[in-house]
């Protein structure tokens, strides 16, 4: 499917300015890339694939988890037996 899109003038200069310096062989290329970008923000909930490998791996690096009712718990229990201590 082709489309014309009509950009903003300073969206359209910046779309200029990537072709100009090289980075980019056309306009096209461009708003393919930021399109591309834009999807995969949008399907993993404004992460980027790098971010959400990078979150992964902070998880997995951060130990094993604890079960968050057993934690609560535990914590009531010992806080109650500090009560009864006192």
């Amino acid at each position: 499917m082709n489309e014309i899109v009509k950009l903003k003038p300073e969206l359209a200069a910046f779309v200029e300015e990537a072709v100009a310096s090289g980075e980019y062989g056309s306009g096209e290329a461009v708003v393919e890339e930021a399109l591309r970008d834009w999807k995969e923000r949008r399907d993993n909930h404004g992460y980027t694939l790098a971010e959400l490998r990078r979150l992964v791996q902070e998880g997995i690096d951060s130990g094993p988890s604890i079960d968050g009712d057993a934690a609560v718990a535990a914590i009531r229990e010992k806080a109650l037996a500090r009560m009864k201590a006192r």
